[in-house]
C-alpha cells in the first residue's frame, strides 16, 4: 500500500503537458465538412466568459479533450507515461467529460499557466488539422517519422494580410491609349505554385499601323495579359509564361503585315486576327508536346531529357487577352477553364457582369459534343465530366499522355521514364490547345474593367460577385475621375462610383445587376463549390474593402472577407493539405479609361508588394 502511495505521489509531481491543453476541434479533410478548423485569432483572456479560447460554430463534430478528476489523474499517471503514443491518442480522443466539469477545469488551468504568453496554432497530425493555443516558447516542429506530425503558428489578421499581399503587383499605364492600370496577385496552395502569369505591352512599328486621321500617333499599342492554371506540376505553366505571348505576337505581326498589302484594308479582318491567335497557341503547344521528343532524343542524360519533357508531361490551361489600342477591340483566347469577365457601368450606377469566355471541361455540353463527334465509337471519351474519365479540362497545353500515340508513349517509358498509356487510349489526340476566341469592343470613356482569373477564384465567387466587388472597391479607390465635359446627369452617378461620394454604411448590397434565374450562365459552372465546402453563410454583408490592390481585394473576399477567422484559418493551412480547401489563385484586374500620355507602364508602389514591382513595356 505504501508503495502504491509513493507511486501516486511521484506521479503527482510529474505534471503532464497535455493537462494544460484546451479542447481540440478537428479539421476534417472531407469536402462535406466545413470550417471547424478556424479558431479565433485574437488573444484569449481569462476574464471572458467563453473560456481560454472561442470555437466557431460549425456543422462538423467536436472532439472533447478527456480530463479526469484530480484523483484519477494521480492514480493513472504511471500508466499514462508508460503507455505508447497510440494509446495516449486513444485516451485524448475519448469524449467523457461534461461541459460543467470542462469549464471548471479550464478555469483552474488558466490560473496555473496564466504567466505563459500563448499564441494560436494549427496542429497537423495523422492527416487531420487541429486548432489550439501554443505556448510562446513552443517550437515550430515537424517530425520525420512515419506518423508525420507538425504544428504551425496560427496567423494573426496582420500576418494574413501580409501573406495575401506578398505576391501582389500593380502598374499604371499613362499612355493615353485606353488602359489606365492593371493589378495582379497570386496566392499559392501548391508548393511550388502551379499557376503562372505573363503581361506584355508592345508599341507597334509604323510599318504595322495604317495612318489614322483621328490619331496623332503613327503607332498603336498591343497589350497582352495572360494567366496560366497548371496541373500535374508547374513546368507547363512556367513554359507558357516564357513563350506563349511571343508565339501569338509573331503570328499577329505576320497577319497585320499581310493586311497592309491590300489597299482595301486598314486592319486585318476579325476572322484573320482570331486565326492568328489560334495558330500561335497551336504552334506553341506543338513545340511543347512534340518538339520536346525530338530534343530529348538528342539529350545525353536522363536528367536532361526530364527537363525537356517536363512541360509536355504536366499540363496547363491558358487564358490570354489581346487589346489593340487603335481598334479598342479586346480579344480573349481561352484554352481550359480559367475565366474572363467584363464589368460595364449602367446608367443607374450599377455594373453588369459580361462573361468573355466559356469554361472548357468534360462537363461543358459544347465540349462533350465536340469530343464525341471527333471520336465516334468511344462512349467513354467523356466520363464523369472528364476526358477519358481522368482529365477535367478538355483543352489544355501539355498533357502529352492525351496527345501522344501509344507507340510514342511506350518509347518514352522505355527510353527515359513515364507511365503506361491510358487504358481507354485509342485515337489520340483527345485534348487540344486550340482556344476559343471572343471579341468585345471596350469603352474606356465609360470606365470598363476586365477580370482574368484561374478557376480557383470562380470556385469561391460568382461572376456578379466579382464585378460587384470591383465596383465597390472603385468607390474607395478611384482609378480616374470622369472628364469635365460629361453631362451633369452622368457626373452625378459617376462621382459616386469613382470616389465622389461614399456609399451609406447601411448599403451592403454590391453595386451589380443580378441575372435572372437560369440566365447568364451558359457555358460556365455557376456553383461556388468551395463556399459549400466551408459552409459559408451570408450575403453581400460578408464583403469588405481593405486593400489598395483590386486583385488582392478579390482574393481576400473569396477567402471569407469580413470573417477574419476564416481568412486566417485558410491562409494558415500548409501545403499540400491546403489544396483540399483552396486551389492556387491568380487574378488580374485591368482598368480601362482615358488619360494623357506620359510614357510607358510604371510600377504602382502603393498597391505592390514591398519587394517592388518592375516597370514593363
Amino acid at each position: 500500500m505504501r508503495r502504491v502511495a509513493v507511486k501516486i505521489l511521484r506521479t503527482a509531481r510529474r505534471t503532464s503537458v497535455r493537462r494544460f491543453l484546451p479542447s481540440i476541434p478537428p479539421i476534417a479533410a472531407t469536402a462535406k465538412q466545413s470550417r471547424s478548423f478556424v479558431a479565433s485569432t485574437s488573444a484569449s483572456s481569462p476574464n471572458k466568459s467563453h473560456g481560454p479560447f472561442q470555437i466557431l460554430q460549425s456543422a462538423m463534430y467536436l472532439r472533447q479533450f478527456s480530463v479526469a478528476a484530480v484523483v484519477s489523474v494521480l492514480a493513472s499517471g504511471v500508466w499514462y507515461y508508460k503507455a505508447s503514443p497510440n494509446q495516449r491518442g486513444n485516451l485524448v480522443n475519448t469524449p467523457t467529460v461534461t461541459d460543467e466539469f470542462q469549464s471548471a477545469t479550464r478555469s483552474a488551468l488558466l490560473c496555473t499557466v496564466s504567466d505563459v504568453s500563448n499564441r494560436r496554432g494549427l496542429i497537423v497530425e495523422d492527416d487531420q488539422f487541429f486548432a489550439r493555443e501554443l505556448a510562446s516558447d513552443s517550437p515550430i516542429t515537424k517530425s520525420p517519422n512515419a506518423q508525420a506530425s507538425a504544428q504551425y503558428a496560427m496567423l494573426t489578421p496582420e500576418e494574413a494580410t501580409q501573406k495575401l499581399r506578398h505576391l501582389e503587383e500593380s502598374y499604371r499605364v499613362p499612355r493615353g491609349r485606353g488602359v489606365l492600370r492593371y493589378d495582379i496577385v497570386q496566392l499559392p496552395s501548391n508548393n511550388p505554385i502551379e499557376d503562372d502569369h505573363a503581361e506584355k505591352l508592345i508599341e507597334t512599328s509604323p510599318s504595322l499601323t495604317v495612318p489614322d486621321k483621328n490619331s496623332s500617333s503613327a503607332t498603336s499599342d498591343w497589350m497582352f495579359w495572360s494567366v496560366f492554371d497548371g496541373h500535374s506540376g508547374w513546368t507547363t505553366s512556367a513554359k507558357l509564361r516564357q513563350v506563349l505571348i511571343s508565339f501569338v505576337a509573331r503570328e499577329l505581326s505576320a497577319t497585320y503585315k499581310s493586311a497592309l498589302t491590300n489597299p482595301a484594308l486598314t486592319i486585318p479582318s476579325p476572322a484573320s486576327i482570331d486565326e492568328a491567335i489560334k495558330r500561335g497557341f497551336v504552334a506553341c503547344d506543338h513545340e511543347i508536346v512534340h518538339g520536346s521528343i525530338v530534343k530529348a532524343q538528342k539529350a545525353n542524360t536522363k536528367s536532361a531529357a526530364a527537363a525537356l519533357l517536363g512541360p509536355a508531361l504536366s499540363g496547363s490551361c491558358a487564358l490570354l487577352s489581346f487589346y489593340d489600342s487603335r481598334s479598342k477591340d479586346f480579344r480573349v483566347a481561352c484554352t481550359g477553364d480559367s475565366r474572363a469577365v467584363l464589368g460595364r457601368r449602367n446608367s443607374d450606377g450599377t455594373w453588369t457582369a459580361q462573361p468573355l469566355s466559356e469554361d472548357q471541361t468534360g462537363g461543358t455540353p459544347s465540349e462533350m459534343a465536340r469530343l464525341r463527334a471527333e471520336h465516334p465509337g468511344e462512349p467513354n471519351v467523356v466520363a464523369h465530366g472528364r476526358v477519358l474519365g481522368n482529365l477535367e479540362p478538355s483543352r489544355a497545353f501539355g498533357d502529352a499522355h492525351y496527345k501522344w500515340s501509344k507507340d510514342i508513349q511506350d518509347m518514352v517509358k522505355k527510353s527515359w521514364f513515364g507511365r503506361s498509356p491510358l487504358a481507354l487510349l485509342k485515337t489520340p489526340p483527345y485534348v487540344t490547345a486550340e482556344p476559343v476566341v471572343t471579341t468585345t469592343k471596350v469603352a474606356p470613356e465609360n470606365g470598363d474593367f476586365v477580370v482574368l482569373a484561374t478557376d480557383g477564384l470562380w470556385e469561391m465567387l460568382t461572376n456578379e460577385e466579382v464585378v460587384g466587388l470591383v465596383g465597390r472597391w472603385l468607390e474607395e479607390n478611384p482609378v480616374h475621375r470622369p472628364s469635365t465635359s460629361s453631362t451633369s446627369a452622368t457626373t452625378s452617378w459617376t462621382q459616386s462610383l469613382f470616389g465622389g461620394g461614399p456609399r451609406a454604411k447601411s448599403e451592403t448590397a454590391l453595386p451589380v445587376q443580378r441575372p435572372s434565374e437560369g440566365k447568364g450562365k451558359e457555358g460556365q459552372r455557376s456553383n461556388t463549390i468551395r463556399r459549400q465546402q466551408w459552409d459559408l453563410k451570408g450575403g453581400d454583408e460578408r464583403f469588405v474593402v481593405e486593400d489598395r490592390n483590386a486583385a488582392t481585394h478579390l482574393v481576400r473576399n473569396a477567402l471569407g472577407g469580413r470573417d477574419r477567422d476564416m481568412v486566417c484559418g485558410l491562409l494558415a493551412l500548409p501545403s499540400p493539405f491546403s489544396r483540399r480547401y483552396r486551389d492556387d489563385l491568380t487574378v488580374e484586374v485591368i482598368f480601362f479609361g482615358e488619360g494623357e500620355p506620359a510614357g510607358g507602364a510604371v510600377a504602382n508602389v502603393d498597391a505592390s508588394a514591398s519587394s517592388g514591382a518592375k516597370a514593363k513595356l
